[in-house]
């Protein structure tokens, strides 16, 4: 999981509920969907929702079907009566705190459009720097000749991290995994929605390594995963803790729990050249680059965008830990 910090998903606080949009709810096809965009913007901002001009436009682009280049040159059309009841749904959704990303039920990551809900974390911007640490360890696998490198995604959730390599990485074959069914359903409609790309993925289901099968033993050349890594005692943001999987945020007592156990077995399904990025909490950082010490003859702390430590890469296997 991310921690809520950079890349915090936009949070409305709960506001007292109005009536759907005066004029949009008769439904007669008499409302521009410029006034339905203006009418929003007023109503997030008074209920004091973050950012409440980017969830409006969001929130119409999701009830047209329309990108942002698009809409700008529909806004004056008139709004059908079923994208008005979407409408007022969604605006009803956000003003009660929900995640934009959830409202609207799509969001960008990387090079991907996902589907998200309340099932899977919501993709942040740190998780996409994961992707591409992990995009050039793959680079360094293939000039030692891995031509069809084999990669995890560990607790993969939406599928963002996994899926982003598939279509990043042309001949990769991409295993994902996740102990939870319902995450898994989610994953399953994102790598559908890839086409030619899915083929080359796997989706299973199980926790950790448990998942994989023994053929993967020493094959694997990039583990690459974003695990929970928050403590049972840590206080998350309301738009965090009241909306976010629970299995997918916080790990145990300590919040290393999963850091540490993908580290320290990861070393015998990796080959010799193979490495592991992980994603943490900036706190967790140095500890986790001591331990993976112990395991891998390469360690690397890796910083994210806006400065802070924000996950491990660890290369070349011990092999008296194979």
């Amino acid at each position: 999981m991310t921690e809520p910090a950079q890349g915090e998903p936009e949070q409305g606080e709960s506001a007292k509920e109005e009536p759907p949009l005066a004029k949009s709810s008769q439904g007669d096809g008499t409302i521009s969907w410029s006034s339905l965009l203006s009418e929003a913007i007023g109503r997030f901002g008074r209920a004091n929702v973050e950012n409440p001009e980017g969830s409006a436009r969001r929130i119409v682009e999701a009830a047209t079907g329309l990108g942002p280049a698009e809409l700008a040159l529909s806004l004056e059309q008139q709004a059908t009566i079923r994208g008005v009841a979407q409408f007022d749904a969604m605006v009803a959704r956000r003003l009660k705190g929900e995640p934009l990303q959830y409202v609207v039920g799509s969001w960008g990551f990387r090079h991907l459009d996902l589907l998200v809900d309340k099932r899977v974390l919501i993709p942040r911007p740190e998780t996409e720097e994961i992707v591409q640490w992990g995009l050039e360890e793959l680079a360094r696998c293939a000039l030692s000749g891995s031509i069809e490198p084999l990669v995890t995604d560990l607790g993969t959730g939406s599928g963002a991290i996994g899926l982003s390599v598939l279509t990043e990485v042309q001949q990769a074959q991409v295993w994902m995994s996740d102990a939870s069914e319902e995450a898994l359903a989610v994953c399953r409609a994102n790598l559908a929605a890839l086409g030619r790309a899915g083929v080359r993925g796997r989706i299973v289901s199980g926790s950790w390594f448990e998942a994989l099968p023994d053929v993967l033993l020493g094959a694997i050349d990039l583990i690459i995963t974003n695990p929970p890594y928050v403590a049972e005692r840590d206080e998350l943001p309301p738009v965090v803790a009241d909306w976010e999987p629970e299995q997918a945020l916080v790990s145990g007592p300590l919040g290393t729990e999963d850091v540490h156990h993908l580290i320290t077995s990861s070393p015998r399904w990796l080959r010799a050249d193979g490495a592991i990025v992980v994603e943490m909490a900036p706190d967790q950082v140095d500890v986790m680059c001591r331990l993976a010490a112990n395991y891998f003859e390469e360690v690397e702390a890796k910083v994210d965008l806006s400065g802070r430590q924000r996950g491990v890469v660890a290369r070349f296997p011990r092999r008296l830990h194979l």
